[in-house]
């Protein structure tokens, strides 16, 4: 027996109900957080930020700058692409300096090794001489505004956050699409539907095409 019209409406309606509601509710956190971020960014000239910076300065204990020596010795003699610190030395400039150096790449010069350390809402490095051991750590926090919006960004966030980031963008195309087909199911008793559909399209378009350049 087929369904009847009224009875394939109410299921489609059912089932685009069910998914925008799910849509939502994995978004809702995402989107306020992405919502207040896309206003911090775009007056981010307005918005003061007072960096606050911390140096220290120590010396690699003698018995781990041959360690560090021979890590430099077998880099040049066989690169490795993301090579770190011996895990020793990565143990010592944690606990003496507060560097977390794990899972960080190292460069390496003939005079030093030097390690970036970028961060969301900040930045940080640590420097080791060769010759010397001589340490300097250096960490920079712009605070909290300046840690959401490279949250917003992506900037020096990780894999977890970029995957974050992704099932958040699709979640989001979820809602919106089937927001669009319970509309379209709704418009024929709301007549300002499909306008105000209209002039959400209208109005970014004028403004992108006679106002930014």
């Amino acid at each position: 027996m087929q369904a009847s019209p009224s009875s394939q409406r109410a299921y489609w309606l059912k089932t685009l109900h069910e998914w925008h509601w799910v849509s939502s509710a994995i978004c809702l956190v995402g989107m306020l957080l992405f919502a207040v971020t896309g206003f911090t960014l775009n007056h981010a000239g307005q918005i003061e930020a007072k960096p606050r910076v911390v140096s220290r300065q120590d010396r690699l204990p003698d018995s781990l700058l041959p360690v560090l020596q021979q890590a430099a010795e077998a880099q040049k003699a066989q690169p490795q692409e993301g090579a770190g610190l011996p895990v020793t030395v990565q143990a010592w400039a944690r606990e003496v300096l507060g560097a977390d150096t794990r899972q960080r790449a190292v460069e390496w010069s003939e005079d030093e090794a030097y390690v970036p350390l970028p961060q969301p809402g900040g930045d940080a490095w640590l420097r080791i001489g060769l010759q010397d051991g001589e340490a300097e750590y250096e960490h920079t926090d712009r605070g909290w505004i300046s840690y959401f919006n490279d949250l917003h960004k992506g900037r020096h966030t990780g894999t977890a956050w970029s995957w974050f980031i992704d099932v958040f963008a699709v979640a989001c195309l979820v809602f919106c699409i089937t927001g669009l087909f319970i509309l379209q199911m709704h418009a024929g008793r709301r007549p300002m539907t499909w306008p105000m559909v209209g002039l959400g399209l209208l109005i970014p378009a004028l403004l992108a095409m006679l106002l930014v350049h």
